[in-house]
């Protein structure tokens, strides 16, 4: 699958912006924790059409106009995870049901490789794909998967 699109940003005019340098804006804007609020919300306003989600804390990033919940991730060196973000992180563990209640909740997941920053392509995957992912074994125990079989899963995508 092609991505769905790309989000383009100037490096030089946001480095000037923030009095950084090149580098450090590229280190600073390739962390997915560091742009994914920025990503969400261009996607949200420039894709979707949509609003964000009334909190940080909803279990899903981007509304649509019909009302569609969308959870938006940041595919990075580190990789991809499609569980609740409150499974993710020291002391949390992944829960199953839960990842099975989160998929039955949103229409799909917006994967943006900001690997690739300042041009961040993005791949929109209604839910029903990763529910296939998940069932056929293909994302792993905890449904965290490196960026090689993100991109790989995704260009299997017809």
């Amino acid at each position: 699958m092609d991505p769905s699109g790309t989000l383009h940003w100037d490096l030089n005019a946001i480095a000037t912006a923030l009095k950084i340098s090149r580098e450090d804006a590229l280190r600073y804007f390739t962390d997915g924790r560091r742009i994914s609020f920025i990503v969400e919300r261009r996607l949200a306003a420039e894709v979707i059409h949509g609003t964000l989600a009334l909190s940080e804390g909803a279990g899903y990033d981007v509304l649509d106009p019909e009302g569609g919940k969308w959870e938006v991730r940041s595919v990075t060196n580190g990789g991809v995870y499609f569980c609740p973000s409150y499974m993710v992180g020291s002391g949390r563990s992944f829960a199953e049901a839960g990842f099975l209640q989160k998929l039955d909740d949103i229409k799909g997941y917006i994967l943006a490789d900001v690997t690739l920053f300042p041009d961040v392509p993005f791949w929109i995957i209604p839910v029903a794909t990763v529910r296939q992912w998940h069932l056929g074994r293909q994302l792993g125990s905890c449904t965290k998967i490196n960026r090689l079989r993100a991109l790989q899963l995704i260009r299997g995508i017809e």
